[in-house]
């Protein structure tokens, strides 16, 4: 692996687990002897931080890690709801005629299925988290447009970071296994409109659970600065 795409793997995966939090400085010298490579290697892979909206120039601090918030949830779920409805009902399309996508999506279903209890009681959910960008995989491989699957992951960088901000709900954890149980399972009967109806009823609860937490987060009118425009208040992010 080139040594810039070591770094901007690095760098990428520390600001999405908030190893790197929003407003830190990514200081060329601290970060090059951080990763043991030379400067210029880093600089390319801020670059494509940048390109990703991970990482932005500030005036007189040089590049810094770009902030995430709640109140972008609405406009990201709908770009995503559109992408990967598509993507899913070719995935369906794919798996319906391909023994291989159908077992593959059939195993996905059970795994979610038996990740469910455990995570109603409490589970940590790394492996959970892990399943999930299985099936992220497995549908970006098999919908069958490189573009299509390169523009979700794209999106889904972003949603990442914003489930940092989100209370961590087990009750919810064990519904969104059920949800995504249901949307595998789809695919591999090779069901294109059960996809992506499930693909749909999954991105929206998703929605609704992060904008109670909006809700939850925001600080009465008296204490904003500007009262008329909540969104303009800061999020303080919750355990995970």
């Amino acid at each position: 692996m080139r040594a810039s795409d070591r770094a901007y793997r690095t760098l990428r995966e520390d600001i999405l687990q908030g190893t790197l939090e929003p407003g830190t400085v990514l200081g060329e010298i601290e970060q090059s002897a951080r990763l043991g490579i030379s400067r210029t290697p880093l600089r390319e892979a801020l670059g494509r931080l940048v390109a990703d909206g991970l990482a932005a120039p500030s005036a007189g601090r040089g590049m810094v890690v770009t902030a995430a918030s709640l109140a972008d949830a609405g406009k990201l779920f709908d770009l995503r709801i559109a992408l990967e409805v598509l993507a899913v009902r070719r995935a369906a399309e794919t798996a319906a005629h391909d023994p291989a996508a159908h077992d593959r999506f059939s195993d996905l279903a059970g795994s979610f299925d038996r990740s469910a209890s455990p995570l109603s009681q409490g589970a940590d959910p790394s492996d959970y988290y892990a399943l999930t960008q299985e099936l992220d995989s497995a549908v970006d491989s098999t919908c069958g447009n490189t573009y299509l699957a390169d523009t979700l992951r794209g999106v889904r960088v972003h949603l990442t970071r914003l489930r940092r901000l989100s209370r961590h709900s087990p009750a919810r954890l064990a519904e969104t296994a059920r949800e995504h149980a249901a949307i595998a399972r789809a695919i591999a009967d090779g069901n294109p409109e059960l996809a992506a109806a499930a693909t749909v009823v999954h991105l929206q609860q998703a929605l609704a659970h992060l904008r109670t937490d909006l809700d939850s987060q925001t600080p009465p009118p008296s204490t904003l600065t500007h009262p008329d425009r909540i969104d303009s208040a800061p999020l303080k992010e919750t355990t995970a």
